[in-house]
């Protein structure tokens, strides 16, 4: 499994803890930008890791900013996307389990690395539930 990864510079530094924990846990991935801690607009990168996964290059994504609200709503303007910010893992597990998310967002300045860690656990642990969560993630696309 690829996945892409991204942040704007407020995350640069833990997008290095999400690198490392994928590369530990065996996981291939595409570090999409930025490559330093410069002032980016989290928007371009953003919608380099929802591309990526809407066109089949990555399956799922990370995202890093700030709060990772920004990032969210950034790449769920991109039709497929279902970009989820996970405050702590059970809102990992929860975003895979019934909102078949298929990236996941984190905060830079609310979270910490064991806690993302965490959630990556969660995140790549989980699997969508289908059941009555399939009819209202089917509600969502339509929309776009």
């Amino acid at each position: 499994m690829k996945i892409a990864v991204g942040s704007d510079h407020a995350g640069f530094e833990l997008k290095k803890t999400v690198i490392a924990w994928l590369e530990k846990n065996g996981y291939q991935y595409d570090d999409m930008g930025p490559y330093n801690e410069e002032s980016v607009d989290y928007p371009d990168y953003a919608h380099k890791v929802a591309f990526a996964v809407t066109e089949g290059k990555c399956e799922q994504g990370v995202l890093l900013c700030g709060t990772g609200i920004g990032v969210s709503i950034a790449a769920n303007k991109v039709k497929g996307i279902r970009a989820a910010l996970a405050c702590n893992p059970e809102f990992a597990t929860l975003a895979r389990q019934h909102n078949n998310a298929n990236i996941i967002c984190f905060s830079a300045r609310f979270s910490d690395a064991t806690t993302i860690e965490k959630s990556l656990q969660n995140w790549f642990s989980s699997e969508f539930e289908g059941g009555r969560h399939e009819r209202r993630v089917n509600k969502i696309d339509p929309c776009s």
